[in-house]
């Protein structure tokens, strides 16, 4: 028996590791669309995509950002400014792509997109300060996908977009979670939908990559302690701040720099005859993120809270 699993297991990964080697024809004539190029992964994907020679329409927040990636690739690679939380914004960048493609279709879109900060306990946050994540995580990402969509089907093509694990489990508060549990969901939903058409719909899933700055963290931090009433600053307490931000920042010395890890993929995940439904990044993802999403909730609840400090006024 044991022989039988062994083998049966053994050609279910030869067999995903051929299929998933099998890649696309005809690189030069397909076009990928990527919001948020003016640095981090939409920066470094539109760059790898270019080199690769496919056609790249970059969506740059700022002018600066897409002048620098013009510099860095070749004339095939175009840049248009789009502000995903504006929906004229994001319906002249459809337009624009439009022009772009002709008949031939959109073959990619990527939601890169993404901001993270505030990123503290609910209580010490407005609704603006939720709003603020979830107008460009979440709401940004449905409706570029929904303005181009048609392009997409009629190149019979992908969408991808790059969720979390903390779109799994929810380890700090903020609008950052709320928002890629929402990415995960449309996703899942959309799937489904375009599968009869022929498109593919793929969710990259990182842990946590150490994009952001510390001063730019602890100052951030500091602005929201600062308005904060003094009943919730009495209730947490100095030391909680303290220790709060401490190993925020520690958290994210610990995560990776290798933006390759991420970017390869995405890659995969538009190249590929066969992409995954889910790509998880990092082996803290897939050997204590995911697991802890399967565990009763009073033990991952029991395992996060010891992660974090102790409020001045716990019971």
């Amino acid at each position: 028996m044991w022989l039988f699993l062994a083998v049966f297991l053994g050609l279910y990964f030869f067999r995903r590791w051929y299929r998933e080697r099998q890649t696309i024809e005809n690189l030069r004539k397909k076009y990928v669309f990527i919001t948020g190029c003016d640095s981090g992964f939409g920066s470094l994907l539109a760059k790898e995509l270019d080199l690769k020679g496919m056609r790249v329409l970059a969506g740059c927040l700022t002018q600066k950002g897409a002048e620098e990636l013009e510099k860095a690739t070749s004339d095939r690679l175009k840049t248009t400014l789009l502000d995903v939380t504006s929906t004229e914004s994001v319906a002249e960048a459809a337009e624009w792509v439009k022009g772009c493609v002709g008949d031939q279709g959109l073959w990619g879109l990527v939601n890169n997109a993404g901001i993270a900060m505030p990123m503290t306990p609910n209580e010490w946050l407005t609704k603006e300060d939720f709003e603020k994540i979830i107008n460009v995580n979440l709401l940004g990402v449905i409706d570029v996908t929904l303005h181009m969509l048609p392009l997409v089907r009629k190149a019979r093509g992908r969408v991808v977009n790059i969720s979390s694990v903390l779109g799994r489990v929810a380890f700090f508060g903020g609008g950052y979670c709320p928002a890629k549990f929402g990415v995960e969901a449309f996703a899942d939903s959309l799937r489904r939908e375009l599968q009869p058409f022929g498109v593919q719909v793929s969710i990259v899933e990182p842990s946590g990559f150490n994009t952001c700055v510390f001063s730019t963290v602890e100052e951030n931090m500091q602005n929201v302690w600062s308005q904060l009433s003094s009943n919730i600053k009495e209730s947490y307490g100095q030391e909680y701040f303290v220790k709060y931000c401490r190993r925020f920042q520690d958290m994210l010395k610990g995560f990776s720099s290798n933006l390759y890890m991420v970017t390869d993929c995405l890659e995969h995940a538009l190249l590929s005859c066969h992409p995954r439904t889910r790509y998880s990044v990092g082996w803290d993802t897939k050997l204590f993120y995911i697991p802890l999403s399967y565990l009763p909730t009073s033990i991952a609840d029991y395992l996060l809270s010891s992660l974090k400090p102790e409020p001045a006024q716990a019971m």
